[in-house]
């Protein structure tokens, strides 16, 4: 049975390049492949199905990178659990504080006839007490709005966490994804001069080539393994780069690659909305809510105080009602220089969230430029380098089947067509990559 299927396997590997020739063993192998498999059916099923899942779960999409960069990264985690505490700390933010519980003794002689005795005079008493301070409703308004504000830029900054999550794991996948392609382009290459290999030996053993010849041949072959080599490091620093933001080891980029073409008016209409530019908001907040704190401190918090008074018998208890307010008489030595300072480090906020809206302009153009670039020299090549290495690699092997051109022109060309290919992928990465940066960095965000 296991010789049977060798032979199966056999025949259907050569089926291929001996269905021209033969087409009766392709059919004879099929028919006793039919045989095979019957037998086989029951017990091979489940091996493959234990072994799909594992080859599969490999295999990831770019919208798919996009979610899990979001799902699994841990920064963004971080960042989600920064958010519920704010908000677990706004709960409290103007809340009253703690009362005091008071307790001792009052009024205790320390002299004359009474003293240390608590129940020789009217004023002596054990007294127990609560205070309640109650700071002014502008205090508490203030501290609810800092509170609010601290939600708003720990918000900010899950936002800023994913979308940079989503750009980095962005960029690997498309990273990834051309270096499968380039690999392809040289292994191909390299099948196609080495299958010249022979034809290069049989000339230099009729006499018809130079032996040197041979060796210009083993020199293309190193020179395409050379480059593979390098394509292959690449595929794994993309691997690398792309576990970073996915939980995923030796993923292998499938799907559809994102477009080359951007929209770039409405690129430039939502800058406004960039994640740096809402967390700069987010720190305008902040200081903003620091200056109505600080000009809450102006106006006077309040205090009450309840006691019970324990006396003797003949002197009866008693009860206090106490209150009390803070007075800002010296607010221009304490509360208006914490005003001012407030007031300036709102004033710095503002100007920091001008200067990186004016330093995301800035990059924006240059991201555009640079996109427009690749964009140009993408297609220069493609449609006109391109087809001049496609005819140079037919036109030499048509040469050399008719006795006009020598084996090494032929590979010369194949090596050469397959270093432009590459280089033609490494532009369209440079495209796509750019244009995949303007799409996730300038309108993930929209109003």
């Amino acid at each position: 049975m296991q010789g049977d299927l060798c032979k199966l396997w056999l025949d259907i590997l050569l089926a291929p390049k001996s269905l021209a020739d033969c087409p009766e063993r392709v059919l004879v192998a099929h028919s006793s492949g039919m045989r095979i498999m019957k037998r086989l059916r029951w017990t091979a099923l489940p091996v493959l199905l234990a072994l799909a899942p594992a080859s599969y779960a490999q295999s990831i999409g770019y919208e798919e990178t996009l979610r899990a960069a979001v799902a699994d990264q841990p920064q963004v985690r971080a960042r989600e659990l920064q958010v519920d505490a704010r908000r677990q700390v706004a709960d409290a933010a103007d809340e009253l504080p703690d009362p005091r519980l008071r307790a001792g003794i009052q009024n205790l002689p320390i002299s004359g006839p009474a003293a240390f005795q608590l129940d020789r005079q009217l004023p002596t008493q054990i007294q127990v007490g609560v205070e309640q301070d109650i700071p002014n409703l502008a205090k508490r308004h203030a501290r609810a709005g800092m509170a609010t504000a601290d939600i708003d830029f720990a918000t900010a900054q899950l936002a800023h966490a994913r979308h940079m999550a989503r750009l980095g794991a962005g960029r690997a996948w498309i990273s990834l994804a051309y270096s499968q392609q380039a690999l392809n382009v040289a292994d191909d290459a390299l099948a196609q001069i080495e299958r010249l290999v022979p034809l290069a030996r049989s000339a230099v053993a009729a006499g018809s080539a130079r032996p040197g010849e041979s060796l210009e041949i083993r020199r293309a072959v190193l020179e395409v393994e050379d480059m593979r080599t390098r394509i292959d490091a690449e595929r794994e620093a993309a691997q690398a780069m792309l576990a970073r933001y996915i939980a995923l080891q030796d993923a292998t980029a499938t799907g559809s690659i994102p477009a080359p073409d951007v929209d770039v008016e409405q690129l430039r209409a939502t800058l406004e909305y960039n994640p740096e530019i809402i967390l700069a908001v987010a720190q305008v907040r902040q200081a903003e809510a620091r200056i109505d704190l600080a000009r809450s401190e102006k106006r006077p918090d309040f205090g009450i105080n309840v006691s019970y008074g324990r006396r003797d018998p003949m002197f009866g208890d008693v009860v206090s009602v106490m209150g009390s307010i803070t007075l800002p008489i010296f607010a221009g030595r304490r509360q208006n220089p914490r005003i001012a300072a407030a007031e300036t480090e709102a004033s710095a906020a503002q100007a920091i969230q001008l200067d990186r809206l004016r330093e995301l302009q800035a990059q924006f153009e240059a991201d555009l430029a640079a996109w427009r670039s690749a964009y140009r020299q993408w297609q220069r090549a493609t449609e006109e380098l391109l087809p001049l290495a496609q005819s140079r690699a037919d036109l030499e092997r048509a040469s050399f089947a008719a006795n006009r051109a020598e084996l090494l022109d032929v590979i010369e060309a194949i090596k050469a067509l397959a270093l432009l290919q590459i280089e033609i992928l490494e532009r369209e990465e440079a495209t796509v990559e750019a244009a995949t940066t303007l799409r996730l960095t300038y309108t993930e965000f929209q109003p």
